[in-house]
């Protein structure tokens, strides 16, 4: 994301596409290939995984690595959250078209999908800037309760930076991005509990963005490629009238776990009429919770997922993100700089939001 300023019924096959700034489609299909995890990374991962387990024995932060299915309660819990998002830094840097990208795929698809969700892979590709060559990038789309055609979207960006580049001591060195990449995933993982459960006449959909800032020169290339590849998809769908869905609304989460959360009302997301409801829902429910790290005023106006899929996909969508974050787009944005807290706050705001839909 950047400041401004400061800066069928379901779709089945996905089309491949060229995405460049906001031109290009090629109705070519594709078919991306998964690769398994060495013996070497899950044994990594269950290392983390077990070290941050909950006191007492539960292991809830296996169902990240999709080692076993344990029926959890309809509750949202920071730990288990910071749990995640501690496993999927252990995969390093991961922009699109990594092998650690792939890896963190083969984490989340299992995941979701014993949580009981329909997961599916929605695959585009975009030129590297540097060298012209095509890179493979998906979306990944995770349904719950697909019978309900009147739906929410919860969309966060699974992508990191290629580099650093506002580090000044090392611009080219490893970006991790635990708060902006891993925050939002986390988040989705273990909100992934409770949506079996939820009640009422809503679906939901969380949508994994790829290739949300995979800009290595912020004056030549483009943001948002995977939410402006799936905005184009689902109005084409709804203009073809081949999609008995419609998402009533979206929410991107990006950058929701820094230590000192504060989370103001995005600008956009408050002046764009269609989407200031949202916003007030969402605060107001902050509010009836007690959490203060939501403030409810507007501060920054940022470019993130929200805006192709509000203006491509017609879709009314508001952007929580605390962009008060001092190591954004720098190596210190690690674990170290995240918090189970900050998750939770962010997390049970947002369960209580979808069970007051109705």
């Amino acid at each position: 994301m950047e400041c401004v300023g400061r800066r069928t019924s379901w779709l089945e096959a996905f089309s491949s596409c060229s995405v460049g700034g906001t031109r290009g489609v090629s109705p070519e299909s594709q078919v991306l290939v998964t690769k398994a995890m060495t013996g070497n990374q899950t044994c990594n991962l269950l290392r983390t995984l077990l070290r941050a387990s909950w006191i007492g024995g539960l292991s809830g932060a296996l169902g990240l690595a999709a080692l076993t299915a344990v029926a959890e309660p309809a509750a949202f819990s920071g730990e288990r959250a910071l749990a995640h998002l501690n496993a999927i830094c252990e995969l390093g840097a991961r922009p699109s078209g990594s092998a650690a990208m792939e890896q963190q795929r083969q984490i989340l698809i299992p995941h979701f999908q014993q949580a009981g969700g329909k997961v599916f892979r929605q695959a585009f590709r975009s030129r590297d800037s540097r060298t012209g060559d095509w890179v493979r990038m998906e979306n990944l789309i995770v349904h719950w309760h697909p019978e309900r055609t009147d739906r929410v979207l919860l969309g966060v960006h699974y992508d990191t930076r290629p580099y650093p580049d506002r580090d000044r001591r090392d611009p080219r060195g490893v970006f991790v991005g635990a708060n902006d990449g891993a925050s939002g995933v986390a988040v989705l993982m273990e909100l992934a509990h409770a949506m079996p459960s939820l009640a009422g006449s809503v679906g939901v959909d969380f949508v994994l963005f790829d290739a949300e800032e995979y800009v290595f020169d912020d004056a030549r290339d483009a943001y948002c490629l995977g939410s402006l590849f799936f905005a184009r998809q689902y109005a084409a769908g709804r203009r073809a009238g081949t999609l008995a869905h419609h998402y009533r609304c979206g929410v991107i989460l990006d950058m929701v776990a820094d230590r000192d959360l504060t989370i103001w009302q995005e600008q956009q997301s408050v002046a764009w009429p269609e989407t200031r409801p949202v916003v007030e829902a969402i605060w107001a429910t902050a509010k009836r919770l007690g959490v203060k790290q939501f403030v409810p005023r507007p501060k920054y106006e940022i470019n993130d997922d929200h805006v192709p899929l509000r203006m491509t996909g017609g879709i009314p969508t508001c952007d929580i993100i605390d962009f008060d974050y001092p190591h954004w787009h720098t190596t210190r944005d690690r674990p170290a700089a995240c918090s189970a807290e900050s998750l939770d706050a962010v997390g049970r705001v947002m369960l209580a939001w979808l069970q007051t839909l109705q």
